[in-house]
């Protein structure tokens, strides 16, 4: 069975942001796929950055494209996708709520706005120009997500444990 058209396209665009190859794959672009809100009938024009939780993600992939993720994946989703797109700065963290608890089942996902920019031009004349130009802010913009997410961790200190120290 072939990948829908928007499938196959993610794939090359996460290539083309130079994600690892462990992330050029049907779940992963199913995942930025629903952080676009880009169901098949739309174009990359009608991207969006809705808010998307992992279940939510899911659903979409789903309900849109005709492929179902067991309940049990939300942790790989989480881990093996979403993960590194934050880590790449293409998809910020509760961005509504930035001091949300990690574990919270709340928890949501958004394009970066200038990741959003971009592939909003994905297939335009203009895309090879405006991805070199991104391509040189990603590290810049990746080491800010990075530096905000290190800012909000609450340092813990640790009381000697039965006469051990840490």
């Amino acid at each position: 069975m072939s990948l829908h058209r928007n499938i196959t396209e993610a794939i090359v665009i996460l290539d083309a942001l130079e994600m690892p190859r462990a992330q050029q794959n049907e779940r992963s672009a199913l995942c930025l796929l629903a952080l676009l809100d880009l169901s098949p009938e739309k174009s990359w024009i009608q991207a969006e950055s809705p808010l998307k939780g992992i279940t939510p993600m899911m659903d979409f992939s789903r309900d849109h494209y005709g492929k179902a993720y067991a309940p049990n994946t939300r942790e790989t989703f989480r881990r093996q996708t979403m993960h590194q797109f934050v880590d790449a700065g293409i998809a910020l963290y509760n961005p509504d709520e930035p001091d949300r608890p990690v574990n919270s089942p709340k928890a949501v996902y958004q394009i970066e706005p200038e990741t959003l920019s971009l592939l909003k031009n994905f297939g335009s004349p203009s895309w090879d120009a405006q991805l070199v130009a991104y391509l040189a802010e990603q590290t810049t913009r990746s080491a800010k997500y990075a530096k905000e997410r290190k800012r909000r961790l609450l340092p813990v200190n640790l009381s000697p444990f039965y006469g051990f120290t840490w």
